[in-house]
């Protein structure tokens, strides 16, 4: 082993167990591994970044801005809407459906924003139909995870592992040469969940994170006295508010307002206040306040329904501001206008010290306040979205909301599809080659006016391309370094006398756990240099082990890490072990399936 290769081998332990620390952003890590590449001169400055120049971070980006022009566009949100109306019935047809159509969505969007675009309307549509939200929400999940597989632009994975090929000199995937296993997977997936996933499901209770609230939320009511200092401060400046209590309600001459942070207490208030229970022993302490009393969560929602104000959960969904910052660096209630009651993470709500949380995707808050502001967080822009709610399939206006049908023709409506299909079928025909097609389309959508530049530039998930564009460069170095190979020859070494098939098992099970500490492309990267030496090395087709752990990477459902998955954990109230159980089956399935079809598609 030369000194390279031990560097490079260091590196990717140290990666593996950053991604699974999590203390780094993924993009960070990669960073920093490509910095620590260049400074002991094992890749060049031009041969670390030339990942980021490839045509898959040009397809990738592109499909990006215009998946975001469709979402603008009201295109997803009306589909969905149909869906999710048209799927109502049984269980089994109600998995069956949802699992089917959000997996072909996913086939041509980012499967992330397609989970985002269903966790709210199915949610709803578990609580009119009487059955738990935990039975939908993780089918869906596994649903858009499979679709991605369908697909050259399904998935991130994908399309990393198609530019990796094309940097080692194979063929790049063409863009349906996947669908006839990943339309096998996917009906798989959506046989297993409605025969047995569903049963091993929890079924949890009908109901919101409120009534988890309710365990442990301590509401009070104070009356503001003619000296007191409160008397003329603003809601956000009150003394209350910096001692921790957030007020919920203000009852004025006997109507109810529901405050934001600029509200004016005034003298004669009755404020309903939210706080621990050591906070709460401390407000008499509060000068010019008469504590009257503590308040149970329904009467203060039943007070609420008279300034027309309500209660609800919302989910933080994928690339917000608030992921990893906190509710009181965002200014949440100045911003929003409402209140945070509760944070529910992983099925655990958390009551105290709310502001000082840091924030993650998937995460649900329970908020208070007014039922517009509750209902303008269905605009996805806000990245915030409430939970619950009627089922209906919105027409979208020009501005993606609902709107009348003759809204409906807007430009934009027709424009941003049209150019997402011209692009889809000129690469996929070969009219023009792939990464042009899809930037052309991706330039039109902005000089149409489906997206302005500034809507466009966030719609890409630079996350995302720094990742697939560093770990794209550190597989050069794998392979460059000899690393690589001197893997591969272990894993031949080890499982060649069991076969062909026996190698190309192993390389599919070490994608799986990778995929645990690492993201889907991430270890698919990290696999394929590996597996394509191996293949080298023992004479077989080099591509059917690339694929082979391109598909590894996207069936693993052992854990909740991949950001669809992410998405409906807190919604879902699920626990770890329920992915572990259903997805660790789900895993094992398809994997016999994958290994026993793979040499069927593509020769080994």
């Amino acid at each position: 082993m030369t000194f390279e290769i031990g560097i490079v081998l260091a590196l990717l332990v140290a990666a593996v167990v950053l991604f699974a620390t999590e203390k780094l952003q993924p993009d960070v890590i990669t960073l920093l591994l490509l910095s620590l590449l260049i400074a002991t001169r094992i890749l060049t400055p031009s041969e670390a970044f030339s990942g980021f120049s490839s045509e898959i971070v040009v397809i990738l980006g592109s499909v990006f801005v215009l998946g975001g022009a469709l979402q603008k566009a009201g295109v997803l949100e009306f589909l969905v809407g149909r869906v999710v109306k048209w799927a109502a019935g049984g269980p089994r047809r109600l998995v069956a459906f949802l699992m089917l159509s959000s997996g072909a969505a996913s086939g041509f969007m980012n499967n992330t924003t397609v989970a985002a675009m269903f966790v709210a309307p199915v949610t709803a549509l578990a609580r009119q139909s009487g059955i738990s939200a935990s039975k939908l929400l993780m089918p869906m999940a596994f649903a858009v995870i499979l679709g991605g597989t369908c697909t050259l632009i399904g998935t991130s994975t994908n399309m990393a592992v198609s530019g990796y090929l094309a940097k080692s000199g194979l063929e790049p995937l063409h863009m349906f040469e996947l669908a006839p296993i990943g339309a096998i997977l996917l009906l798989a997936g959506v046989l297993f969940m409605v025969l047995l996933g569903g049963r091993l499901l929890p079924g949890h209770p009908d109901d919101s994170v409120t009534d988890a609230a309710k365990l442990r939320q301590y509401l009070a009511e104070v009356m503001v006295l003619g000296n007191s200092p409160l008397a003329g401060a603003r809601v956000a400046d009150s003394q209350l508010a910096r001692a921790g209590f957030r007020i919920v309600q203000v009852s004025r001459d006997g109507t109810v307002l529901v405050p934001d942070a600029g509200t004016v207490i005034a003298s004669g208030d009755s404020l309903v206040v939210e706080g621990d229970v050591e906070a709460l022993r401390r407000i008499e302490l509060i000068e010019g306040l008469v504590f009257q009393g503590k308040l149970d969560p329904d009467e203060v929602e039943a007070r609420a329904e008279t300034a027309d104000a309500g209660i609800a959960d919302a989910v933080i969904l994928p690339r917000s501001e608030l992921a990893g910052s906190t509710l009181e660096a965002v200014d949440f209630r100045q911003r929003y206008g409402l209140t945070v009651l509760a944070i529910n993470r992983a099925g655990q709500p958390v009551f105290e010290n709310l502001a000082e949380v840091t924030l993650r995707e998937g995460d649900v808050l329970l908020l208070h306040g007014d039922l517009a502001r509750i209902e303008s967080l269905q605009q996805t822009s806000s990245r915030l979205q409430a939970l619950g709610g009627s089922v209906e399939a919105r027409e979208p206006d020009a501005t993606g909301k609902g709107g009348s049908t003759a809204e409906i023709f807007d430009k934009r409506r027709i424009l941003a599809p049209a150019l997402f299909v011209a692009a889809l079928l000129a690469g996929a025909f070969g009219w023009v080659p792939p990464a042009g097609a899809f930037l052309i389309g991706a330039v039109l959508v902005i000089v149409f006016g489906c997206l302005n530049a500034e809507e466009a530039r966030a719609c890409i998930e630079w996350r995302m391309l720094i990742l697939v564009g560093g770990m794209t460069a550190f597989g050069l170095a794998m392979d460059r370094t000899g690393a690589a190979a001197l893997v591969a020859q272990w894993v031949v070494a080890a499982l060649s006398p069991f076969g062909v098939l026996a190698v190309l098992g192993g390389f599919f099970l070490l994608t799986v756990a990778l995929t645990q500490p690492m993201s889907n492309a991430a270890a698919a990267l990290v696999v394929v240099p590996v597996a394509i030496k191996a293949a080298h090395e023992m004479g077989a087709n080099e591509r059917s082990f690339a694929i082979a752990v391109m598909l590894a990477a996207s069936i693993s459902f052992i854990a909740p890490l991949e950001p669809a998955c992410a998405l409906v954990y807190g919604p879902g109230k699920y626990r770890f072990r329920d992915f572990i159980r259903v997805g660790g089956l789900l895993t094992l399935l398809l994997a016999l399936i994958v290994l026993t079809l793979l040499p069927v598609f593509w020769k080994l």
